[in-house]
């Protein structure tokens, strides 16, 4: 039997198409149906109730071909689902479950989950106070984040935020955590990049995309970030932390204006809807550190992104997502252009939990690089002075420049967090060559990652920084080990080498 004439059978309640503003379908009748309800023509396409009048129903069209006036639909007593488990890694889906591209097939999982969800009350959730590791050197010891947070990546457009992005879940994946990337409205060819990133790092089969194309339908891609909170919960109830992108938050506002504004809702500042907001707020409240019912914590870290224009984040979709997020990385486009990768602006980037959840020895670390950070760049307005500078003022400047080499590294790079401690030290400590150490800090750094791969250069560098709780006494320990440590920073290790 016909599936729409079976659905009908089954509800007896049928509407007819009266005018189409797509993906917006003005249907007349369905007098039983519900809010956010799926919606069945006849045709086979799909739709989801958007609004409800008197006298008709504003269904949302899944469709990217609009359906015909006349088309008879029937209600399903169903809401939007996407399938969850475990057969989804490695996997391409739309919101709904799908193949993202047709010419690709895979098992669905059998349990489904509704993608709307109530976010857990606050006696479900408990204090952030992991540390959150992306890996990044200037990210993990300058703006800390912990496991749960929401932290909004806010910057102009190609500023290297995905870059970022995909080497934090490079490095959570690395450690055990599940990852969740949602592209949300993206050209084919950015989610083929990511795609590629994460197959060249022989890491494709532990990460989980969620995509909807600027080619596909307007509420397909309204639909997205929910897709990838619901499938997050699920690994969050399996008792794993995950940890979910949502690329990008601007674009998923922009077609939710265009959805509202044929739905002929009134509009608000900027023509958004009134109720946007409360979309968003809804969605990022579903992060968090939560109890699990075994009684340890898992967590859901939200990392939503948004393109500014110029640097101006004072836009109202920006702001509004400032407010409902724990703190945000500024990527900015003067620092890009001057070739710092990544291109984070400490000075105007905010964590609001991430301090909590780091050690007491990166506390301590953060007080004094904050301190001599905010001193090199008083200093460098005095630069143009030249050879009238004084010794002082020179050394200041050398050891910033230092510094913000060691911060620069490419998304194929990830830094163990000992090592980040170690070679920031051993900076401080002027233990490298002065006259070549920006040239070379690349290759110290490299170094040092391929002796932490072997157990008694780990076991070593790990004794040394130990539960040390203040920057002078980490100085003193590994100032007392220097001719080792400077050994490993000058030493390539071979493959074979790291392979024992």
């Amino acid at each position: 039997m016909d599936p729409f004439q079976k659905q009908l059978d089954e509800i007896q309640e049928f509407g007819v198409v009266q005018s189409i503003v797509h993906p917006i379908v003005f249907v007349a009748g369905l007098p039983g149906a519900s809010l956010f309800e799926i919606i069945l023509f006849e045709t086979g396409e799909l739709g989801q109730v958007f609004l409800m009048e008197k006298n008709q129903v504003h269904v949302l069209s899944f469709s990217s071909t609009p359906v015909k006036v006349g088309t008879k639909c029937t209600r399903t007593n169903h809401f939007a689902q996407v399938p969850v488990g475990p057969e989804l890694f490695g996997k391409i889906i739309d919101p709904l479950g799908n193949p993202f591209s047709e010419s690709e097939t895979y098992t669905k999982p059998k349990e489904f989950r509704e993608l709307e969800a109530r976010a857990p009350g606050i006696g479900d959730r408990a204090k952030i106070t992991e540390p959150f590791l992306t890996g990044v050197t200037i990210v993990d010891m300058m703006v800390p984040l912990g496991k749960g947070q929401k932290e909004l990546i806010i910057g102009d457009r190609k500023t290297g935020k995905t870059s970022f992005l995909l080497s934090t879940l490079k490095n959570q994946i690395q450690n055990g955590g599940i990852a969740v990337y949602a592209a949300i409205g993206k050209k084919k060819s950015d989610i083929k990049a990511v795609m590629d990133y994460f197959k060249h790092e022989g890491l494709l089969d532990k990460i989980i995309i969620v995509a909807s194309s600027s080619y596909d339908s307007p509420s397909l891609i309204f639909l997205t970030p929910y897709a990838g909170a619901t499938i997050a919960e699920y690994f969050r109830d399996q008792g794993q932390d995950v940890v979910l992108v949502l690329d990008d938050l601007s674009t998923h506002s922009k077609f939710y204006r265009e959805i509202s504004l044929l739905s002929r809702r009134f509009p608000g500042r900027d023509s958004y809807p009134g109720d946007i907001f409360y979309i968003h707020a809804r969605l990022l409240e579903r992060a968090g550190n939560f109890i699990h019912p075994s009684g340890k914590n898992v967590s859901i870290t939200m990392l939503p992104v948004v393109d500014i224009i110029e640097g101006d984040f004072t836009g109202f979709i920006s702001t509004n997502l400032m407010g409902m997020t724990d703190g945000h990385l500024f990527f900015d486009s003067n620092a890009y252009y001057q070739g710092r990768r990544p291109a984070v602006n400490v000075g105007l980037s905010v964590t609001r939990v991430g301090r909590q959840a780091t050690p007491k020895i990166l506390r301590s670390i953060n007080r004094e690089l904050t301190a001599f950070l905010t001193l090199y760049q008083r200093m460098q307005d005095l630069s143009h002075f030249g050879a009238e500078l004084t010794d002082a003022v020179k050394q200041v400047l050398r050891t910033g420049d230092v510094i913000y080499k060691f911060f620069e590294q490419t998304d194929s790079v990830i830094v163990p967090p000992n090592i980040q401690l170690l070679m920031f030290s051993m900076i401080w400590l002027k233990l490298f060559e002065d006259s070549t150490v920006i040239e070379k800090i690349s290759i110290y750094r490299q170094n040092l990652i391929n002796a932490y791969l072997i157990p008694q250069n780990k076991e070593l560098i790990d004794e040394t920084i130990g539960d040390i709780g203040t920057f002078n006494e980490l100085l003193g320990a590994i100032n007392a080990k220097k001719q080792d440590f400077i050994t490993l920073a000058n030493t390539e290790i071979s493959p074979e080498q790291k392979a024992k």
